[in-house]
């Protein structure tokens, strides 16, 4: 039974309780000064509520901690700054959403050179769309960082690049960044850079573009990337307007991405050798979906699903030394014949194109004006398998190259349903110099094999 001396016992205990609970909640409550561990910003200067410009405290600030070795942690609010040059061991953090660093314009904005480690995160950084200086490409410009960290950041209007990382290493990921002049994310010269998870939208001239100033080894991993409405604004032929472009990097992988509403490419391979295309969603692209193109060798496109294009996938170029593919297992469908420029060569409206040494099997083509496949072009043919697809709803089922001097094709055990002008015919470039083949043979053609295809 509960008795009077238990009961003030009892209520006294609870008193006892209550009492640890609010000094233990209050130590470890944030303070304005940060999170407990990071370094404490009081003494500087550093107040998210003023619309001053803080460029001078800031970087005083992250100097400090990064000789310390301690985290800065920005509390929610605005912080005008420019002009920033972040330094080694620097790891930085805030409020999701509400850390905002805002350029003050004066010309560069973040920068870091030749650092061994630097971790951004929760944070938005906002260019305003002012002018970042002509020594600077990026509304976060980076070069040399052996370990670089950007996670759940949003990025927004810089007037050239949102991230410019030139020889970098580490990861990018879980980003928003939007409203590039230039691209979202400008990766060049990497050391096995991973970009994840991050969405890329509205952006002036590409989404996220791996490049080297050289063909060499890169191994950049780009997956799991939202991309949407890339423009051109500069305009030309394909070196703008891609969602994701890799050139001159070797050994890269692109996977999982999904890419629609680009003004070109969804994924454009430029000069990129042993590049793994795979399991991406390339929907609504100005131009071709997939591209590998000019001086390659090695290219694995397969799994994509393509959903709107001019044309599907070229693997091209062997005029440049483009070769080496296969192309397996992608449904492409709903191509049109219109493009965002005037092509002098094959033109729009077909499914997949190769040159040489490819195997093209196991895909679905769907509604494309022109042909299902074209293989070759003009001479430019050598060592072409086309095997067990699938084309119907389209303008021809296949093309193939019958020019002087082209190498061997094996067309064998693919189905044609719906075609309109027939199976598989010759072309030389544009001109169609033969009937169609799946019924009149191949026998003319020694550099043809036909076998076992069917026409439904």
């Amino acid at each position: 039974m509960l008795n009077r001396r238990l009961l003030l016992s009892s209520i006294a205990s609870m008193g006892f309780c209550a009492t640890a609970s609010a000094s233990i909640a209050a130590q470890l409550k944030p303070s304005q000064s940060g999170l407990r561990g990071t370094i404490d910003i009081s003494g500087y200067g550093v107040d998210p509520g003023t619309a001053s410009d803080q460029s001078e405290a800031i970087d005083r600030l992250f100097k400090d901690a990064a000789q310390k070795g301690m985290p800065v942690f920005l509390p929610a609010g605005d912080y005008l700054v420019s002009g920033i040059a972040l330094p080694d061991n620097l790891w930085l953090s805030g409020v999701p959403g509400r850390t905002r660093l805002i350029d003050a314009g004066s010309g560069r904005f973040l920068t870091g050179e030749g650092l061994g480690k630097l971790t951004q995160s929760d944070l938005v950084l906002d260019g305003g769309g002012k002018a970042l200086g002509n020594e600077v490409e990026g509304l976060v410009n980076l070069r040399g960082v052996a370990d670089l960290t950007i996670e759940n950041c949003t990025i927004t209007g810089s007037s050239k690049h949102g991230i410019n990382a030139e020889r970098c290493g580490g990861r990018i990921d879980g980003n928003s960044i939007s409203q590039a002049a230039f691209s979202g994310i400008y990766a060049v010269e990497s050391e096995r850079l991973a970009i994840t998870a991050n969405t890329v939208f509205d952006c002036g001239n590409g989404g996220i573009l791996v490049h080297r100033w050289e063909a060499a080894e890169d191994g950049t991993m780009v997956s799991g990337n939202r991309v949407f409405r890339i423009h051109a604004k500069d305009r030309g032929t394909g070196e703008n307007g891609n969602g994701i472009n890799i050139f001159r990097a070797w050994n890269v992988m692109v996977t999982d991405n999904h890419v629609s509403d680009c003004a070109f490419s969804a994924i454009r391979a430029n000069s990129a050798t042993n590049v793994q295309i795979s399991s991406n969603q390339c929907l609504r692209s100005g131009e071709t979906a997939i591209y590998s193109e000019f001086g390659f060798q090695g290219a694995i496109v397969s799994g994509n699903l393509i959903d709107g294009a001019a044309n599907g996938i070229l693997i091209v170029n062997f005029d440049e030394g483009g070769r080496l593919a296969t192309v397996s297992d992608n449904i492409v469908r709903n191509l049109h014949l219109d493009g965002p420029y005037v092509h002098d060569g094959a033109g729009f409206g077909f499914g997949i194109a190769a040159e040489a040494d490819t195997v093209i099997s196991g895909n679905v083509i769907e509604n494309a004006p022109k042909w299902g496949l074209m293989l070759g072009w003009g001479p430019y043919m050598r060592n072409i398998v086309a095997t067990g697809n699938l084309v119907r709803s389209a303008g021809g089922g296949c093309a193939v190259t019958v020019v002087e001097g082209a190498g061997t094709a094996l067309i064998a055990n693919n189905l044609f349903q719906d075609v309109k002008d027939g199976s598989i015919f010759g072309y030389r470039w544009n001109e169609k110099a033969t009937g169609d083949l799946l019924k009149s043979g191949s026998e003319a053609f020694a550099h043809l094999t036909l076998s076992g295809n069917r026409a439904a």
